[in-house]
């Protein structure tokens, strides 16, 4: 906690210091100002209302309420052809002994020039629709990744190319064995590109191969490797906006099993006015062809030749397959998984410009038919509603009601009602500070 201090203690020194030093400059003509700093912030409470396992498969009658909290400092300097920013970050629950966690959520530098750049460091990726890989904001950390990313933008194309290597601190004299570190994976090279053919029409291309850690132990020295290749393509006219994408897998699983799994979705916006806006969307992963969930006390083994399940890696979760997070955030029961389909369809209506009011409804199924039973696990509802009652605030709260059925409860292996409710309350708060050019 000391070290936490000092470090907090330290950037605050800093900025003062900048802000000081900055001061006395003159102020030149705006022409002249080629160097620019941004202080901003952000403090931000949510909490939680939760009856039923949301994300978890263990037993319990209890109602569970808690408060999540999350404070960044934003730190961005820029001059001509070089930027740097900085994000410290604390979150945690209201409670927790040891008071949460803090980490650097950024600490990159960026240097560019003639359509080129190069960012180093400590970044956060979002690519598209971010079904692969987002900035997962809605978790109290939100995701990051320690990369390097080259890339070149210009005339309606943008290409990136990102590589990344993790090692434990343990392994820094000799080794090359990688678990349970900041990461999933222990490396991972990515190549996007995007076309805009013009201001309606533009389509993405996203491969990754990502390395993966063997498993179990005694193939410590072992690497695997997944690769996933995909396309995304928008359309958006003034009034409809409409998004697909298809993803394939291949490669082998950290247990060395072989890969074969998809994931396709279709998702369209269309506004009826400027207060009302309709929503219809389909998403479908594929699943475990031979997924089975032994009955409780019996015994029995199932043999995966091939990992059928699509694995969504560094996606921004909570934006899709139901905002209670049950799929994808929480295991399926013995690991596998039977894939998921999410048909849904809502609408929007903003009364006014600072309030937005929203209302979803998902079927949620299978993707293979699981034994004895038929593909539907349950039905959810949701509603939202935001109000931004000052520039830089926003309060906004939603519930949701998730009515599951009989297969539900057995890959989840629960006894437990499957209507379970989740309610939350948020507020965020994030000004900028101040704004330096000189």
């Amino acid at each position: 906690m000391n070290m936490q201090k000092h470090i907090i203690t330290s950037l605050l020194l800093l900025t003062t210091f900048i802000v000081q030093a900055q001061s006395s400059v003159a102020d030149t003509a705006s022409t002249g100002k080629i160097h620019e700093f941004t202080v901003g912030g952000e403090v931000m409470a949510r909490g939680e209302y939760r009856d039923g396992d949301i994300q978890s498969e263990e037993e319990s009658d209890d109602v569970a309420k808690f408060i999540l909290e999350r404070t960044r400092l934003y730190l961005n300097y820029k001059q001509p052809h070089i930027e740097v920013q900085l994000t410290p970050q604390h979150s945690g629950v209201w409670g927790t002994s040891g008071g949460g966690a803090f980490a650097m959520r950024e600490a990159w530098a960026k240097i560019d020039g003639w359509g080129a750049f190069a960012q180093i460091g400590r970044q956060t990726l979002a690519y598209d629709d971010e079904r692969v890989i987002g900035t997962d904001d809605w978790s109290m950390t939100s995701a990051y990744h320690d990369a390097l990313r080259i890339g070149y933008e210009g005339h309606g194309h943008k290409a990136h190319a990102v590589f990344a290597f993790n090692q434990n601190n343990s392994n820094m004299n000799g080794g090359t064995y990688y678990v349970n570190g900041g990461q999933v994976y222990k490396s991972m090279q990515m190549f996007w590109y995007h076309y805009d053919f013009n201001p309606r029409w533009g389509v993405s291309a996203l491969f990754m191969n990502t390395g993966m850690q063997s498993l179990p132990d005694e193939e410590k020295n072992k690497t695997l490797y997944q690769q996933l290749t995909g396309v995304y393509v928008k359309y958006n006219p003034n009034f409809l906006n409409l998004e697909g994408s298809f993803y394939y897998q291949s490669g082998r699983t950290e247990h060395d099993v072989p890969i074969d799994a998809w994931m396709a979705s279709v998702e369209g916006n269309y506004d009826i006015s400027n207060r009302w806006r309709a929503n219809l969307g389909y998403f479908h992963l594929s699943g475990d062809k031979n997924y089975y969930v032994i009955v409780p006390g019996g015994l029995g083994l199932v043999r995966f030749t091939h990992a059928h399940a699509f694995n969504p890696l560094f996606a921004s979760h909570h934006q899709f397959y139901g905002a209670m997070d049950f799929f994808y955030l929480a295991a399926f029961y013995g690991g596998y998984s039977p894939g998921l389909q999410d048909l849904h369809v809502g609408a929007r209506y903003s009364p006014i410009p600072s309030i937005t009011l929203e209302a979803k409804y998902h079927w949620l199924g299978t993707s293979i038919k699981v034994k004895d039973m038929g593909h539907t696990l349950g039905h959810e509802m949701e509603l939202t509603a935001s109000w931004r009652f000052l520039k830089d605030a926003v309060l906004s709260a939603g519930y949701s009601l998730m009515g599951g059925g009989k297969n539900l409860k057995v890959i989840k292996r629960t006894e437990k009602d499957t209507h379970m409710h989740w309610g939350w309350i948020k507020l965020q708060v994030s000004p900028r500070f101040f704004n330096i050019k000189w």
